[in-house]
């Protein structure tokens, strides 16, 4: 029986595969792996810790924050900047970025994340996640950052990744040269690699979609799920939990893709474009996928500010490009 890579091994074994790693991004990585344990244990006691429940306070977008919102999102906060590789964090629970160091002189990274994704969801024992990326800082080392090191393409992510708080908890993450997933043995608190190597199944079989917002979506999507619809029994299944890392992998595994449309309500859509999309998109494109807006690749937009929304499409390639054929066959993106 092959013996077991642990994630800390498993970082250590491929830095010498890419030319630009150094010793504080192989921290970064293991530090992210330390605040989800830290989370993973308080999610997993959360009936029992006092923890459920909103926290009396709203984040940037004027939602009511989860108690475990704040858990998180203070966890990853306290753990990443007390470390050397971190410049600066933009995370979805502040108004603003956080700078480390001196103004972000120091450290050569810059994470954006969404430390508690789907907590709707933590009162009634859903799956939740936790979705980041990183970024090489754009300035020079020494000089303040500024908000350029934060609004850069998802072109430009060295890494990005989630951490799944399910029935097990997972750590999937990408550095580019494909995805690699890690589950936790709750026995001795560690991640050992268990899904090397993960693609997207070439047959989908799942499509993704909040139907309350179906009748508000764009011509070409409520075109694609009437398609999709005709399947139903036949091929295509319909899953929907409303926990966007979770849908996310459950697609991953299984096949399929994830809508979250522009509506008439919300014509930039609902997700957010630094702390949710582009993440997810490099790892489906790592994973053979694919992930686009109502207009273009999600990787390839030029964010405008650190809390910007779009439209968000993103799963097996042959479903998103069956969806652009809708664009394309009706008058085209709204």
């Amino acid at each position: 029986m092959p013996k077991a890579i642990t994630l800390q091994e498993f970082i250590m074994d491929s830095q010498a595969e890419f030319p630009f790693v150094s010793g504080q991004l192989t921290r970064l990585l293991t530090d992210i792996g330390v605040a989800a344990k830290i989370v993973n244990h308080q999610v997993n006691r959360a009936g029992l810790a006092g923890i459920l429940g909103q926290s009396g306070s709203q984040n940037t977008h004027h939602e009511d924050q989860q108690k475990l919102d704040v858990f998180a999102d203070n966890t990853f906060m306290r753990i990443l900047t007390a470390g050397k590789s971190v410049a600066g964090i933009g995370s979805e629970e502040q108004d603003d970025y956080i700078l480390c160091h001196d103004q972000g002189k120091e450290g050569k990274y810059v994470v954006m994340i969404d430390p508690l994704d789907g907590s709707s969801n933590i009162d009634v024992n859903v799956s939740i996640g936790t979705i980041f990326s990183i970024y090489r800082r754009v300035t020079p080392l020494g000089e303040p950052l500024s908000s350029q090191d934060f609004l850069q393409k998802g072109t430009e992510q060295v890494v990005a990744g989630y951490i799944l708080y399910g029935s097990s908890t997972m750590l999937v993450y990408t550095t580019g040269t494909g995805v690699n997933g890690f589950t936790m043995d709750p026995a001795i608190g560690e991640f050992f690699l268990s899904h090397p190597k993960m693609e997207f199944p070439e047959s989908a079989i799942i499509y993704s979609i909040n139907d309350a917002l179906l009748h508000k979506a764009p011509q070409a999507v409520q075109k694609f799920i009437g398609g999709c619809r005709e399947t139903l029994g036949v091929g295509l299944k319909a899953r929907y939990i409303g926990s966007l890392v979770t849908d996310f992998h459950r697609n991953l595994i299984k096949g399929g893709i994830y809508l979250y449309p522009s509506t008439e309500n919300n014509s930039e859509g609902k997700l957010r474009l630094m702390y949710e999309c582009n993440p997810l998109a490099f790892i489906a494109q790592q994973a053979g996928g694919k992930a686009e807006n109502n207009t273009s690749d999600i990787l390839e937009i030029q964010p405008r500010e650190l809390h910007e929304r779009s439209p968000f499409y993103v799963g097996s390639r042959n479903m998103v490009q069956g969806l652009r054929s809708c664009w394309m066959a009706t008058s085209g993106p709204e």
